[in-house]
């Protein structure tokens, strides 16, 4: 068994969606975890208040509270590849993530993300993610350090004033020339089945659109590979919105979906992580002007995907 070293924790809603209790509440927000595991949960002393007082089965319903809970699972996966820190100041703290490393805790990851890993080698236990990366995606993440400036720069994301760059391989097509073209893509993203996947909608108006981005061709290989390879590009992708799996979709788009994408164009039976082909999408800069020094910021990442 996995526990979490770090506690999760959710804001109870304003509406009592009809319950009495709070166990009766986390049976409902959690369907896939049984009722009585919740109870083993508040019977073992993980489950409290946001002051340390503990909930038990029969704890009533307040709306808008905190509840802290810790997350477990049977079997944590080890994820064989290694983060590395970029820049830390007072405030905060940029690092390479590689692919398969979940940012925060999820599914079958507790401890094993980089939020958690991070926290363990630098001792900063309040260390907190401003923003998400899928776990199969790789690059730069951002975290808040000091959490009386914390919400200074979540306010950078909030409000679209962090410039994101990102790179991705595709296969292209016999006789394609790209490299230099560039492409708009704007649609409407709407969630799928199963609710992890997204689609775009049909028959949406231009109007309707809540995804925006704008991609380039870097580089293609050359035309005599293909007797051995698929010809693949490198394109440059600056996402202006920042929906749930905006880019994946928008290379779709254009035809040329993310070499080695499990959910698009098709979703894929559930397999193990093939190291040896991870998604090739990387977050590989972010611009912003910092809103304490109000001076402008660059962090890449040096590394490139490779064609």
């Amino acid at each position: 068994m996995s526990i979490s070293e770090q506690p999760s924790k959710l804001s109870l809603p304003q509406t009592n969606p009809g319950i009495a209790t709070v166990l009766e509440y986390l049976i409902i927000k959690f369907p896939l975890i049984d009722a009585q595991v919740w109870q083993q949960r508040m019977l073992d002393g993980k489950v409290h208040w946001h002051d340390g007082s503990l909930i038990t089965a029969q704890t009533l319903f307040k709306p808008q509270q905190r509840v802290y809970y810790y997350r477990e699972v049977e079997s944590e996966p080890r994820i064989p590849f290694k983060e590395e820190i970029l820049f830390q100041d007072q405030h905060i703290l940029v690092a390479y993530k590689p692919h398969f490393l979940a940012v925060t805790p999820g599914g079958i990851y507790v401890n094993e993300c980089l939020q958690n890993r991070l926290r363990r080698s630098t001792g900063i236990e309040g260390l907190q993610a401003l923003h998400r990366l899928d776990r199969v995606t790789a690059g730069l993440v951002m975290f808040s350090v000091n959490p009386d400036t914390r919400n200074q720069y979540h306010q950078l994301f909030e409000t679209r004033q962090i410039h994101k760059t990102y790179q991705a391989i595709a296969n292209i097509k016999d006789g394609e020339n790209l490299v230099g073209q560039e492409w708009e893509v704007k649609n409407s993203i709407v969630q799928s089945e199963p609710r992890f996947r997204m689609q775009v909608a049909e028959n949406a108006t231009a109007s309707q659109a809540n995804s925006h981005s704008l991609i380039r061709c870097l580089q293609q290989t050359a035309q005599e590979t293909m007797q051995k390879t698929k010809r693949k590009a490198l394109f440059e992708l600056n996402p202006v919105t920042g929906k749930t799996h905006q880019l994946r979709l928008h290379m779709q788009t254009l035809g040329w979906p993310i070499l080695n994408d499990k959910y698009y164009p098709q979703l894929q039976p559930l397999s193990a992580d093939n190291y040896s082909a991870p998604l090739q999408l990387l977050a590989k800069e972010l611009k912003f002007i910092d809103p304490i020094t109000q001076q402008p910021r660059c962090f890449r990442y040096d590394g490139n995907l490779k064609l």
